[in-house]
């Protein structure tokens, strides 16, 4: 029964460090775009369509080698 009195004052603390941390985010912005980021988990980077992502070039002999790549070819 002594435990108690070790117990609840631990659960107390450990609530208020758990309020603490999400005042914490609160204040950082973490809940600023909750839909944002909803939306961003769909979009797909492999699709040159898509928005924001541009087209990108693929490489070419030349490119690789400059940058040390090897496409399948002989050099």
């Amino acid at each position: 029964m002594n435990i108690i009195f070790l117990l609840a004052p631990f659960s107390v603390v450990l609530g208020l460090m758990a309020v603490g941390a999400f005042v914490w985010t609160l204040r950082a912005g973490q809940y600023e775009d909750i839909q944002g980021a909803a939306e961003r988990i769909l979009i797909d980077d492999d699709d040159p369509d898509a928005p924001g992502t541009g087209a990108r070039k693929l490489p070419t002999a030349s490119s690789a080698k400059v940058h040390g790549a090897h496409l399948g070819r002989p050099s």
